[in-house]
């Protein structure tokens, strides 16, 4: 072939390369945003549609069904009460087996949904004891992704609760204030974790995104602290920042503040690959509901995703399902399953003498005298954790297909 020639055929390569479609331009190694939607790695759009593996990694107390005592900490303690350091070492570890298998996650698939949300604590990537583990954050998480990766299951990582508490409540297990706000250390080390995860994921395509940190400011602070937005706002920036020194390619979802519903958070932009997230519970559906995010999302050009709603009745899941369907908005219902509660899709029996922890849960417990006064049969206590461990598996539990059906999945 002659030089000219040659040349010839290397301009036209060159063309052909620059006018490549679309699609294929789009293609990348993980999933990201492109102006409203999020882009698959194979360049196609996706519509996220899922649940949140509640109560695994962050146990809570209304699942448990222990009332007030809610928190992670609290339910470890009243559980170490009843049967001992040992055998509660021994209960988490069966517990984080049992809770979520694997044939949870094949399931899950076989349903319809297209990704799970896993809300993690950041104890688990310390040298703190939690669940009876220290530094297990990965096992957990390697165990759960390896088995989407199987599924082509999306997974997206929610800190759940951050150091110091960003919500001020039970949900992130914190002292009953936002503290992560006022305290350099805790953002220091809430930094810290994400920048360990990040920079373990860091290409890989089955991860959806990171969920920065969950429902910040309970809405008792709102008077209280005044610049609330701003020092979101302020978090969110750092972490952006400092996720992005290790991984520049996965997309960040940003929670509005106060139970992640106002999102006059976002002062600006601060990312081009950025999902804003909403979570939404107990109203009347109708498009004024959700009408204020849509129209960020439009005056944005940005994706919108519904972290966490549901907790109703089956008529009221598929209703709202169906207006966020119409609006085209991502959506992720809480939770997956539940003890003997059809508000979820799974379902599984309260042990027969689970009576005794429920009460026991109640009682006064505020001192040593009333703790030995009002403790259960220990025994009987064991039996119904035993159960527990055992109802809680996949192939003890049922389908709520009421509430499938709502969300528009397949009921087997």
């Amino acid at each position: 072939m002659t030089l000219k020639k040659t040349s010839n055929v290397l301009l036209a390569f060159a063309l052909c390369m620059a006018f490549t479609s679309p699609a294929t331009a789009q293609k990348n190694k993980v999933a990201k945003t492109n102006g409203s939607q999020i882009i698959e790695p194979n360049g196609n759009p996706i519509t996220l549609k899922g649940t949140n593996l509640g109560n695994w990694l962050v146990p809570e107390g209304y699942m448990f069904k222990t009332g007030k005592v809610a928190a992670p900490r609290q339910i470890d303690q009243l559980l170490h009460e009843m049967i001992g350091p040992d055998s509660l070492t021994v209960f988490w570890h069966k517990y984080l087996d049992n809770y979520i298998t694997q044939e949870d996650i094949k399931y899950l698939k076989r349903t319809g949904c297209n990704h799970i949300r896993l809300p993690f604590h950041y104890k688990m990537f310390t040298d703190e004891t939690y669940m009876g583990t220290q530094n297990a954050g990965f096992k957990y998480f390697d165990r759960v992704i390896e088995w989407c990766r199987q599924e082509n299951l999306y997974v997206l990582l929610d800190m759940h609760c951050a150091p110091g508490g960003q919500t001020g409540d039970n949900i992130d297990d914190s002292y009953g204030y936002p503290w992560l706000f006022f305290s350099k250390s805790s953002q220091d080390l809430m930094s810290e974790v994400w920048m360990k995860i990040a920079k373990k994921y860091k290409g890989d395509p089955i991860i959806i995104g990171y969920d920065v940190v969950n429902e910040p400011f309970a809405h008792y602070f709102v008077k209280e602290i005044p610049d609330y937005n701003h020092r979101l706002f302020t978090l969110y920036q750092r972490m952006v920042k400092d996720i992005r020194s290790v991984d520049k390619d996965h997309t960040i979802f940003l929670n509005g503040s106060v139970w992640a519903g106002d999102f006059d958070v976002f002062e600006s932009i601060i990312d081009d690959n950025i999902v804003y997230e909403f979570h939404k519970y107990w109203f009347d559906v109708e498009q004024a509901a959700i009408q204020k995010y849509v129209d960020f999302r439009d005056k944005h050009n940005v994706p919108i995703y519904i972290g966490e709603t549901g907790e109703n009745t089956d008529e009221w899941v598929m209703d709202f399902r169906l207006l966020l369907d119409q609006n085209n908005i991502n959506w992720c219902f809480w939770p997956y399953k539940k003890m003997d509660n059809t508000k979820g899709i799974m379902n599984f029996t309260m042990p027969e003498d689970y009576a005794v922890i429920v009460r026991y849960s109640q009682s006064d417990r505020s001192s040593y005298e009333k703790i030995r006064e009002n403790m259960p049969d220990r025994a009987t206590a064991q039996k119904a954790l035993n159960q527990f461990l055992e109802n809680c598996l996949y192939k003890n539990c049922f389908q709520n297909k009421g509430y499938i059906e709502g969300l528009g999945l397949t009921v087997e």
